[in-house]
């Protein structure tokens, strides 16, 4: 039995009338509340369904002429695309230029289309002694940046020459860029009468992350730090795709000053690692105790540069 699916539009917690903008903001505010990087132990597992379930609703829902197919056919729109592709490409005597790959396990009666309309292509005339080649493949597939590091396997679904859904697993290197191409030569559509297959086409897209985001092979993330640490200087843990790793505070830090951390940024195809920067944050605590309000009342005492001395200079004209 086939697992069941929430709406995309219940997974998000939008309604199906919402704009672009709503179904990202949405997204990202879940992808910060389910990332299962931010909830270790026992909840991890239970989060990293729920990330994937809402990964899955975005990629649709995010892209628009995804979300037109998602509208009309529900959750099987690739195979009702896939069917029409294949019904017209049969109507020209032709195969199809580019089926889509089927990730749904459960095809059902799509898969007795596929059969019957198969079976009178491989019997009608305008085929009789004629080799060609299969169709090419289309598949989009999500990676993390975690998996960017590490490189990856994903399961497929391709339709064999029956219409029936085969398993396959295909890898995706380390240092794959986002929009990228992948070729897996000879995995598309069958050849019809003893043609070659065609091949299949991964593209690529790196999932948003909650804390880190990317530019080209590099890292950055805000890195919040308190008062005294950026006055007295301390040493700090700060996240990083491969784990936790400690950073030195500079005395005297600034805010929005940037801090690198070499190496830990993203790999490269051609083997170059890049960089994860970390930009200070200073924040001030929402609530402090009387002894620390003594504290910052007696600091207050002791003479300082106006800070807004450069300000108020800029800005006075004539």
């Amino acid at each position: 039995m086939a697992e069941h699916k929430r709406d995309y539009y219940e997974v998000l917690g939008v309604s199906k009338s919402a704009t672009p903008e709503e179904i990202k903001k949405a997204y990202r505010r879940l992808a910060r509340q389910y990332h299962p990087d931010l909830h270790p132990g026992a909840k991890k597992a239970e989060m990293e369904k729920k990330f994937k379930e809402l990964t899955e609703a975005y990629e649709v829902l995010g892209d628009e002429e995804k979300r037109k197919k998602y509208d009309k056919y529900g959750f099987r729109w690739q195979e009702a695309e896939a069917y029409e592709q294949a019904r017209e490409a049969a109507g020209a005597g032709r195969p199809a230029g580019e089926w889509n790959v089927f990730t749904e396990g459960d095809i059902g009666d799509f898969s007795d289309l596929f059969e019957s309309l198969f079976g009178r292509r491989r019997e009608g005339p305008s085929f009789s002694g004629f080799a060609m080649p299969g169709a090419d493949l289309e598949a989009t597939v999500q990676v993390t940046l975690q998996e960017v590091c590490t490189g990856t396997t994903r399961r497929l679904e391709i339709v064999d020459a029956t219409g029936r859904p085969q398993p396959l697993e295909v890898r995706i290197p380390k240092g794959v860029q986002d929009g990228e191409r992948l070729r897996v030569k000879g995995k598309g559509a069958p050849g019809v009468r003893g043609g070659p297959p065609g091949d299949l086409y991964l593209h690529v897209h790196i999932v948003p992350h909650p804390v880190f985001q990317r530019k080209g092979s590099d890292i950055w993330l805000t890195l919040p730090i308190w008062p005294w640490e950026a006055v007295l200087g301390a040493e700090v843990q700060v996240p990083t795709l491969t784990g936790p790793v400690k950073l030195k505070i500079p005395p005297g830090s600034q805010s929005k000053q940037q801090l690198r951390l070499k190496g830990k940024g993203l790999p490269t195809r051609t083997g170059s690692v890049g960089d994860q920067f970390a930009v200070l944050d200073i924040v001030v605590p929402s609530s402090i105790s009387t002894e620390e309000k003594s504290v910052y009342e007696q600091l207050r005492k002791f003479p300082h540069a106006d800070p807004r001395a450069e300000l108020l200079r800029r800005a006075a004209y004539g």
